[in-house]
């Protein structure tokens, strides 16, 4: 007996549906908790703003390094030529933007089109370029395995977070382990004759994930993120002495790693509310007062999102996009149905013109 598949809610409505009990659940326990407004009215008034500029430089360090391994996938993915690193970087801030103003991941997609409006003729080019996307999440496994064993030997943490987060560590290798399976080989030639739709999305697709087969490709991205998590470990931290706040790196990892989880399904833009609960909550075992650790949770989410927004917006009007082109990114199979159209009607052209004029 086949199930049947659950597709989450595309409209507006539907996605409230789902964010609305949890929006009232974090509305419920900001009262419940009682954090004062007065001690978090202090905390940003004493805010030391030259760390909140080394904080927002690391911020945008970070974006700069994972803008490069985004590069060095889609180098390994497809055939030159190549997009530069600064249509790579333009396209990933657009991409941060959309994410940080949006629900749900429309950012992902805004990237690519980002890139495929200026690689026009391309064919297959969409498909490939939402693998090389899913290759470049994939990447985020080892430094994220790498931080949650930080956080685990290193962290005041309870025990049960400790059997969740090796758990985490477990899926994540094996989701890189299936990634490295399902990835085509990058000289593999493919073909797409004969496929239906969604055949030929899943092959352009595995092409994206090619740079899962190159050693050098690999080893070269894994290194970027890295060394962009570090640079978000780092602006974490940075933040916290922003707020007076005096707590060991490894309270900035448990932060790091918290947000990263609490954003992973975005109810709402940036789920605003339920990120600073679950900072505070996880500061308080280390003597941070409650008001502050909300305060902080706010003032961190605002130095991230003005690196997205900032950077984005600057981006999104230099390639002439617009927050309602955003809102309607088609998906990979529309996308590359509209390539396979375009190209069946240039080769009937072809066809027909050399009917008309024979050698």
């Amino acid at each position: 007996m086949k199930l049947p598949r659950v597709r989450p809610p595309r409209s507006t409505v539907g996605r409230a549906a789902l964010g609305l009990p949890l929006l009232a659940g974090v509305v419920a326990l900001f009262i419940w908790r009682g954090p004062s407004f007065t001690a978090i009215g202090n905390a940003f008034g004493s805010v030391r703003w030259e760390w909140v500029v080394v904080a927002i430089a690391l911020n945008l360090l970070s974006v700069i390094v994972r803008a490069l391994a985004w590069t060095t996938v889609i180098r390994s993915a497809m055939k030159p030529p190549h997009p530069g690193a600064p249509l790579v970087f333009s396209a990933f801030s657009v991409g941060l933007f959309a994410n940080a103003v949006l629900p749900g991941r429309i950012g992902e997609l805004a990237r690519v089109a980002v890139l495929t409006r200026k690689m026009p003729g391309r064919k297959g080019a969409w498909a490939t370029l939402v693998g090389t996307v899913f290759a470049h999440r994939v990447f985020d496994v080892v430094p994220v395995v790498l931080l949650v064993i930080y956080v685990v030997a290193t962290a005041n943490i309870p025990t049960s977070v400790r059997a969740t987060a090796i758990a985490a560590i477990c899926i994540g290798i094996g989701l890189f382990a299936f990634a490295f399976i399902t990835a085509r080989r990058p000289q593999e030639a493919v073909s797409l004759e004969g496929r239906t739709r969604m055949q030929r999305v899943i092959a352009m697709a595995r092409q994206g994930l090619g740079v899962m087969r190159s050693p050098a490709g690999a080893f070269a991205a894994i290194c970027f993120q890295i060394l962009g998590w570090v640079c978000q470990l780092f602006a974490v931290w940075t933040a916290m002495r922003a707020f007076d706040i005096h707590s060991p790196l490894p309270a900035a990892g448990v932060v790091l790693l918290l947000m990263n989880v609490v954003t992973i399904f975005p109810f709402w833009p940036g789920n605003v509310g339920l990120v600073q609960v679950a900072i505070a909550s996880a500061l308080s075992g280390y003597g941070v007062a409650y008001g502050r650790g909300i305060a902080y949770g706010f003032g961190l989410q605002a130095i991230e999102a003005s690196v997205g927004i900032g950077v984005g917006v600057l981006f999104l009007a230099r390639e002439g996009l617009s927050m309602a082109m955003l809102r309607v990114m088609p998906n990979a199979a529309q996308a590359d149905a509209e390539d396979h159209h375009e190209s069946e009607e240039s080769e009937a052209d072809a066809g027909a013109e050399s009917a008309r004029f024979p050698r």
